[in-house]
């Protein structure tokens, strides 16, 4: 058994693996298990995926046929982990030299997840710290309510059999993902944190942030992660908070199908539209707090075409205020 099992999902990264794997074959400790899986890429990322194993016995190397999204090749990479604790790294960013020890480290006996130190590289080479509070140690349910807010980010170590509990979302090609970090964090019974550093690169245009009809899929995955809060009896109280950032999300998609409905296909729009009114309808009203609901935009209202009708002139007076500011 390894100490620490690394997942590296690859999709047409060839540009960017060299730098993510010499700073896992060059990390302070030796005892990892690198399990590298290539989602049918068409450029040369399997090549280098190739290359690196050869030279180094702890990368192995999955092909998949078919492009089944991060989340579906970080679970076939799940079933081969043996390592005590699992993190995932996407194949575009990196380490430092003494990340993996450090995170280990910081396992304790009530220990069950630890963050990284998280910076933030740009395009430019700018680099920024990512924003959290100031903790050395979190309750599973504390972690959880701040990553709601991503006041705690999800870049993080996790014991190998809170993973295999439960592992990556697939409902989504993005977005889902998001549920697993929360779902490991509500599993944990100590989350903390450790110096070593995971650059996170950022791109120009990231796939959560484009104009495309995937933007809707954050509410299919809100949903899921609802469905299996549920399912794990989590407290109530706390599928209550969520019902309530579900409630933030809505009016958040919201604005973006006001601001690019028009942009999309006819059929995109319908689905678009279908979810929103899904969504509308299976939220529980009675979980939402005075404090969601009190301002103009977020009001439930008594239809679904009240509700439409109060989106389209917030959004549209939200625009005008902007436009003229």
């Amino acid at each position: 058994m390894a100490e620490v099992t690394v997942l590296v999902a690859v999709y047409n990264a060839a540009a960017f693996l060299p730098r993510c794997l010499d700073s896992l074959t060059g990390q302070s400790m030796s005892d990892i298990q690198i399990v590298c899986i290539d989602d049918a890429s068409t450029d040369g990322s399997l090549q280098v995926l190739s290359d690196y194993a050869r030279r180094d016995s702890r990368i192995e190397v999955v092909r998949l046929a078919e492009n089944g999204g991060q989340a579906h090749a970080r679970n076939v990479g799940l079933r081969q982990a043996h390592g005590r604790y699992v993190c995932m790294v996407d194949a575009d960013d990196w380490l430092s030299a003494d990340a993996l020890e450090q995170l280990c480290a910081a396992f304790g006996a009530e220990t069950d997840c630890v963050l990284f130190d998280v910076v933030k590289v740009y395009p430019d080479g700018r680099e920024e710290p990512y924003p959290m509070p100031d903790f050395a140690t979190l309750t599973g349910q504390e972690a959880f309510r701040l990553s709601l807010t991503w006041q705690i980010h999800g870049l993080y170590g996790v014991r190998l059999a809170i993973h295999q509990q439960y592992p990556y979302d697939e409902t989504c090609r993005a977005y889902s993902d998001d549920n697993t970090t929360r779902l490991h964090y509500l599993a944990s019974r100590r989350v903390s944190r450790c110096p070593g550093r995971y650059y996170y690169r950022q791109h120009a245009a990231s796939v959560t942030h484009a104009a495309t009809v995937r933007r809707f899929d954050y509410l299919r995955a809100n949903e899921s992660m609802r469905r299996q809060m549920v399912e794990q009896n989590v407290e109530p109280t706390l599928i209550d908070l969520y019902e309530n950032h579900r409630w933030l999300n809505l009016v958040d998609v919201c604005m973006f199908y006001h601001v690019h409905g028009r942009r999309l296909p006819a059929a995109d729009r319908r689905y678009g539209l279908s979810l929103l009114h899904h969504t509308w309808a299976t939220i529980d009203r009675r979980a939402l707090r005075k404090e969601t609901t009190a301002k103009f935009g977020y009001r439930p209202c008594s239809t679904w075409a009240l509700f439409r009708l109060q989106e389209w002139f917030y959004f549209t007076l939200r625009g005008l205020f902007l436009k003229n500011k």
